[in-house]
């Protein structure tokens, strides 16, 4: 995908890798940038950045909501007729065990998972009635591998990985791209009071804006996984390879950052 005169709307856009993924797509050239957030000042701290050639307006969504998701898109189809690119990225976490409260548990389920949901069910009929459109899921290296210290985190990951190649496997004939976005650690708010020599950023910290270069990359070439970890396609494979001795591996790694 070329993002030259596109219409894209990007959640979880108040800062982090929302507020990267805006700016860098206005500075590809793309038409309109719909920035979408809980928070609502910071969303207007995005707007007000992106240049004055590339339209630019706020709406705020909770996620983790379907007819808040839903009324984002409607409002955005109101104004532009059609959009090119949604970013399902607002998500958050949530440190724990099974003992987390099934209240938290519920929580990092729907925004972590079902806003991937309520976006395709809302965006999905415009693109396929248009023959082309394109999703880009936020999940995270914890998707593919595993979260040290977050089972929520972990489990609701992978649930947006599963997501995300299901509606490429089922859509992808018929004109939808998916990519699924999975980093390790970025310097966000999310990962605020996270050391570098922590499991967080064991293969370092990436700032958003480098993150953001990796999306565009991706994007133009069309490909599945969004990885500005090379290291993760190494990880991958080794899973792959020997499911046992990987779980082995993340053992040891769990008890060396236990109490970190």
């Amino acid at each position: 995908m070329e993002l030259k005169d596109k219409i894209v709307v990007v959640t979880g856009a108040a800062s982090g890798i929302g507020r990267a993924l805006c700016l860098r797509f206005a500075k590809a050239g793309s038409r309109a940038v719909v920035v979408s957030d809980i928070n609502v000042e910071g969303m207007k701290e995005t707007v007000a950045m992106i240049g004055d050639d590339t339209t630019a307006i706020g709406i705020p969504c909770n996620v983790g909501k379907e007819q808040e998701v839903s009324k984002l898109v409607d409002e955005t189809l109101m104004q532009f007729k059609h959009i090119d690119l949604f970013c399902s990225n607002a998500g958050i976490y949530t440190i724990g065990d099974e003992n987390v409260l099934t209240a938290d548990w519920q929580s990092i389920w729907d925004i972590n998972v079902m806003a991937h949901v309520f976006a395709a069910r809302a965006v999905l009929p415009g693109m396929l009635a248009r023959g082309e459109g394109y999703l880009l899921n936020t999940s995270s290296a914890a998707g593919l591998l595993s979260a040290i210290g977050s089972a929520p985190y972990s489990v609701t990951k992978h649930a947006a990985i599963g997501f995300a190649e299901w509606l490429s496997i089922t859509y992808g004939k018929r004109g939808i791209r998916v990519s699924a976005l999975c980093p390790q650690a970025v310097r966000t708010p999310m990962a605020a009071g996270s050391e570098e020599g922590g499991v967080a950023g064991i293969d370092g910290m990436l700032e958003p804006e480098q993150l953001a270069e990796s999306v565009v990359e991706t994007l133009t070439e069309e490909r599945f996984l969004v990885l500005p970890h090379p290291e993760v396609l190494t990880y991958i494979r080794r899973k792959a390879d020997d499911y046992d001795r990987w779980l082995g591996g993340m053992q040891r790694l769990h008890e060396r950052f236990a109490d970190s």
